[in-house]
């Protein structure tokens, strides 16, 4: 009895560990693509880049008197919906993979089912590193320093893109359940758009229509916004930065069940 129970613990842990390594294969496998094929970064790379400069120099002088005092409020914005955009991706290129029957091969393959999905997942972090760090660079270029120091600045960078990948499951769960990866594209920017701009990502709260304040201050990305700006210009880890952090657990622990036991079905 003690030897079937035994062997059976072995077992899965086996099978756990080679669930794990087959992940990490199939997440070098994502970044090879990224390698042989490097204008799937454009979006990661270039809208930073004119994001930050167009708003900085259409709104600057309108909400903060100028360009420099507007740079702490605007970088965390354009941070969060630069970084948080990107997690569309994952949903689009997951069907597309899978409408190109690149998962049926898979399933001849000795590899755990989970492997390709939870590999995507992994390898869509480098993705939304690289947005962060672009967008913080050009606020430094354009001359932001914040009062954080670089030990926040790193702190907040590792709370978006946790953030990130959280929500990468709710467009990884559009994509398993969609019919064409426009479809999937199109779903999750209409439901990502009001959150990002609906929030306090560009404009001072207090400038709205009091029945949109409500909205915005609800909003889970004003939270995460409001976060990262507490962090990298006034070294605060308030109360957003747990609601973030408690936001992100509960959508992992909401979608990747059914995600994955939707992608088993597919599958």
């Amino acid at each position: 009895m003690k030897s079937t129970s035994l062997n059976r613990q072995l077992k899965n842990n086996t099978g756990l560990g080679q669930a794990v390594r087959n992940s990490l294969t199939m997440a070098y496998r994502g970044l090879l693509k990224i390698r042989r094929t490097p204008e799937q970064l454009f979006d990661v790379t270039l809208q930073p880049i004119i994001f930050t400069l167009m708003f900085t120099y259409i709104f600057g002088g309108a909400i903060s008197g100028n360009v420099k005092n507007y740079l702490p409020v605007i970088i965390p914005g354009i941070l969060v919906q630069t970084v948080i955009t990107t997690s569309i991706v994952t949903g689009v290129q997951l069907r597309e993979d899978m409408d190109k029957g690149v998962f049926d091969r898979f399933k001849s393959l000795p590899i755990a089912r989970i492997a390709p999905l939870a590999g995507a997942l992994l390898a869509d972090t480098i993705r939304y590193t690289i947005a962060t760090v672009l967008t913080f660079t050009m606020g430094y270029i354009m001359g932001y320093r914040p009062d954080g120091g670089l030990g926040y600045v790193v702190i907040a960078a590792i709370l978006v893109i946790v953030c990130s990948w959280s929500i990468s499951w709710i467009f990884a769960f559009f994509g398993v359940i969609a019919r064409t990866a426009s479809s999937v594209q199109g779903i999750s920017m209409l439901a990502l758009f009001p959150l990002t701009f609906l929030s306090n990502a560009f404009v001072p709260v207090n400038t709205m229509p009091d029945w949109l304040q409500w909205f915005v201050k609800m909003n889970p990305l004003s939270h995460l916004i409001t976060a990262v700006r507490d962090l990298v210009n006034n070294t605060i880890i308030g109360s957003d930065f747990v609601i973030s952090l408690i936001g992100a657990a509960v959508i992992v622990a909401i979608f990747a069940p059914i995600t994955v036991r939707a992608y088993m079905r597919r599958t």
